[in-house]
């Protein structure tokens, strides 16, 4: 059976995640106290779900102190078949946090008359360091509209097979920061750039003429097949650890060419062979 628990700091898109699973078929919990797991685990056990795809819940900084300290312990204690467990945790840029709160006029929940909202978002950081150092997936939703939060959690948690490795495959600029919520970053603006190409400018590395242009460059095939061959190499250690998730970063300096080609190609090149990999392009504007 699969168990979810999803966390991360107010603002952050938790409870959008979980309705998200909600309407995928999962059976949803929100703000369990952490004490209560096992209790839950036990029942779960008992009494199976047939008709439900798994059991989704949410803890957040609401919980008592104590029992957030307490979960690494008592995770471990559910964390075995017949469970196949996954941890989601959800975060954003204090600014971004900030401006979330501003804009629903919301009270954060450990708000107090000592303590600034930037203070107390802090805090909620670390309160929950017990729970985003267990992640098994992290997801940085400072850039992403509901919509799009709805669908990563639909096509790497909800759809991703047992024991099945979800392979994702980002593009990104550095001129823009780099992702949060990635395991491997490749920086390839060592490459050559068609954006000095006037005719190429106005392309993106989608588009054929870009990709023309890149399949041409003996460096640009030599960086994709050792990306591919490190990742051939070291992903059945991930899996033999237990590693659900693997999220590879492909940066060049705009985020619109070399890194969105080269993205484009890896993820290409290994649903080949394997069912759950997906591609995003964080500078591109999302199709539709």
């Amino acid at each position: 059976m699969r168990l979810v628990i999803i966390s991360g700091r107010s603002g952050s898109g938790k409870s959008t995640a979980l309705q998200a699973l909600e309407d995928l078929g999962f059976y949803c919990i929100d703000n369990l106290p952490v004490t209560l797991l096992p209790t839950l685990a036990e029942q779960l056990q008992q009494a199976p779900m047939h008709d439900k795809q798994g059991v989704a819940i949410s803890i957040d900084a609401r919980n008592i102190a104590i029992g957030l300290n307490l979960f690494p312990d008592i995770y471990r204690r559910v964390d075995h078949p017949p469970f196949e467990c996954d941890i989601l945790y959800l975060d954003a840029t204090p600014a971004t946090l900030l401006k979330r709160f501003s804009a629903t006029r919301r009270r954060h929940p450990l708000s107090n008359d000592g303590k600034s909202l930037k203070q107390v978002i802090e805090l909620e950081r670390t309160l929950l360091e017990p729970i985003s150092d267990l992640a098994d997936l992290t997801i940085d939703t400072t850039a992403l509209s509901l919509y799009e939060l709805r669908d990563i959690i639909k096509r790497r948690v909800a759809q991703r097979a047992s024991q099945e490795l979800s392979l994702q495959f980002q593009s990104f600029g550095f001129k823009h920061g780099v992702p949060l919520d990635c395991d491997f970053v490749y920086d390839v603006r060592c490459l050559p750039n068609p954006y000095w190409e006037p005719s190429l400018r106005q392309y993106t590395g989608r588009d054929q003429p870009v990709i023309d242009y890149l399949q041409g460059q003996p460096e640009v095939e030599a960086m994709f097949a050792d990306i591919a061959a490190f990742l051939h190499k070291w992903m059945p250690f991930f899996e033999q650890n237990n590693r659900s998730y693997l999220t590879v970063a492909v940066g060049c300096t705009g985020g619109q060419h070399r890194s969105v080609y080269l993205a484009e190609r890896l993820a290409g090149h290994f649903q080949g062979s394997m069912d759950n990999v997906l591609v995003s392009h964080r500078e591109l504007p999302t199709p539709g």
